[in-house]
């Protein structure tokens, strides 16, 4: 019987509890009693997970609230004293005289990922992770505080959304107005924020003995089979195949709309008959979701049923709630939670299915047999989500307006390949920002301005005086909160286009290989997931070159 979130309600750590229950293993270590630590282990850090994501959700759900952010920063003065007991457990067991008997016990990709972990953290650098997390806090709150005056209401970031996607170009120009006017207000706010991270970040890294946060970012986020080298050459192949490819595309739109130039807010009508909208309401698009996943067979549609019975989301955009979409888990307990913010636009679906991906993969990996393993690192669980959006396509006419299904899989297709540059884009930003962290915050602007220039080529901000003089980054929240967290979209996509390709051939083994990724959950690195599941590199030459033909085939012929 599932928990229903409402009465979720976890121990609360204190640092007197966490240094007795890491002395317990210590004390198993030291008596020999290996796979009883190992299991003391996995299992307090499962209770501190539970506590700490259902902390910070419900500070996302609630920016507002005292009580809310109080315990959030309760639980960021806490987490670099539970790394800190972790990492000393975890250099104990991975003694090189024991290695062997380790990776029978855990997995050799496990090991390795300890082995990874054990570099990034030091004492030292603990009031350092603490600072980082308040500010990334700060940034979050700042983002989720704007009140937007639009068209006679007030709405949040994620409200201008439809206004946005509207036909009428002087709407979408006005909605683009207002959200520049609130950054170019707070730009300063941003770029401070901004420039203490980096400089914060690049302080842990020279710390630990690093040359630059780049090669410390790498392994925060746990990338055990790849480097910087891999992911500029895959940046490449983005310049190479998919630029030219959006460049026509968005030609061919100006045309068809008859605009003399196109700006930037002309990029987010990607349908010349304007963009589908969902088929209803949040009521409805829960119902209709409802169907469509019993429809796909499987256990999919049980699984949602018992997410929705048991208030395992949280899908309504609402005053002071954080903006975007996230799905988050409780190892304790065995599911995963849906956070997003309806705003009435075809981004409903996409979201809701790409966090619905990340649900299904938890659920289906929770009985692996470590905490490490449950979630895959973060470009191989991007696949899992990213490949739900277009195994879902069957099924649009229950989510879209009607008659607007073949409308919105082009859309999802060209907004798919749209999305690869600027994902490179943000990418190649933090690459540079982090080579040089004594950059001025006009300097980052201007280097944001430059690779704007190679990876989105189109892009004409005309009177949008924040974006055109380099402030677009401002808004990206990865950059802020979880650096180096981006290319991981990009590198997903290029494996989920691929179960595109296969599914249109072999609907039904295309979604059997899916659910059995999704079960394998984080039990190998990127490259031996995508492989197992085969697919293509996308370090492999030629990787983009086949989604590219096809996707050009099927949106221009």
């Amino acid at each position: 019987m599932i928990q229903n979130f409402a009465a979720l309600d976890f121990p609360r750590p204190t640092r007197e509890s966490l240094a007795e229950a890491y002395a317990t293993i210590h004390a198993s270590l030291d008596e020999g009693r290996r796979r009883q630590a190992i299991a003391a282990f996995d299992a307090v850090r499962r209770h501190y997970e539970s506590w700490a994501s259902l902390v910070h959700l419900r500070f996302s759900q609630d920016t507002t609230s005292d009580a809310a952010k109080a315990e959030r920063d309760y639980a960021d003065a806490l987490t670099p004293v539970a790394t800190g007991h972790e990492v000393d457990v975890k250099r104990r067991l991975l003694d090189p005289s024991l290695r062997d008997e380790l990776e029978r016990d855990v997995g050799a990709h496990t090991a390795a990922l300890w082995a990874c972990d054990i570099t990034t953290f030091d004492p030292r650098i603990a009031p350092m992770l603490e600072e980082e997390a308040r500010l990334s806090g700060e940034y979050t709150a700042l983002l989720a505080s704007a009140k937007i005056d639009i068209d006679g209401r007030t709405v949040n970031l994620s409200g201008l959304a439809p206004y946005a996607e509207s036909l009428d170009r002087n709407k979408r120009h006005a909605a683009e107005q207002a959200r520049w006017a609130f950054f170019e207000t707070h730009g300063e706010t941003l770029d401070a924020l901004y420039d203490r991270l980096v400089k914060l970040r690049h302080e842990m890294a020279r710390t630990l003995g690093f040359d630059t946060y780049t090669q410390l970012g790498y392994r925060r986020m746990r990338r055990v089979d790849y480097g910087p080298e891999e992911v500029s050459r895959f940046r490449d192949k983005i310049v190479t195949y998919v630029v030219p490819l959006v460049k026509v595309l968005l030609e061919h739109r100006r045309l068809a709309m008859g605009w003399d130039r196109l700006r930037s807010w002309d990029e987010g009508l990607i349908d010349p008959k304007g963009n589908p909208r969902p088929a209803g309401d949040h009521d409805l698009l829960v119902a209709r979701a409802q169907q469509m996943f019993d429809a796909m067979g499987g256990d999919l549609g049980p699984f949602f049923a018992q997410m929705n019975a048991g208030g395992y989301l949280d899908l309504r955009n609402r005053p002071g709630k954080a903006g975007g979409g996230f799905c988050t888990s409780f190892p304790d307990v065995g599911m995963p939670f849906i956070f997003a913010n309806f705003n009435g636009t075809h981004n409903d679906i996409s979201v809701f299915t790409h966090e619905m991906g990340h649900a299904y993969q938890n659920y289906k990996s929770r009985e692996q047999p470590g905490i490490d393993v449950l979630w895959p690192t973060m470009e191989a669980a991007e696949i899992n989500s990213m490949g739900l959006e277009f195994l879902t396509w069957p099924h649009m006419e229950l989510m879209v307006e009607e008659g607007a299904a073949d409308r919105f899989r082009r859309m999802h297709l060209i907004d798919s390949l749209s999305f690869l540059p600027y994902g490179a884009c943000v990418d190649h930003f933090q690459h540079e920002v982090y080579a040089q962290p004594d950059m001025t915050p006009a300097e980052r602007h201007e280097t944001w301005r430059a690779l704007e220039k190679i990876y989105l080529p189109w892009r004409d901000y005309g009177d949008l005086a924040w974006p055109a003089k380099g402030g677009r980054w401002q808004a990206q929240m990865h950059i802020y909160r979880s650096p180096f967290y981006y290319i991981d979209y990009t590198l997903a996509l290029c494996c989920a286009m691929q179960f595109w390709l296969q599914s249109r051939m072999d609907p039904q083994g295309t979604l059997d290989a899916y659910v059995e990724l999704c079960a394998k959950g984080g039990s190998k690195p990127f490259t031996a997931l995508v492989d197992e599941a085969g697919l293509v590199s996308p370090f492999s030459a030629g990787a983009l070159a086949e989604v590219v033909r096809e996707a050009e085939r099927l949106l221009l012929d």
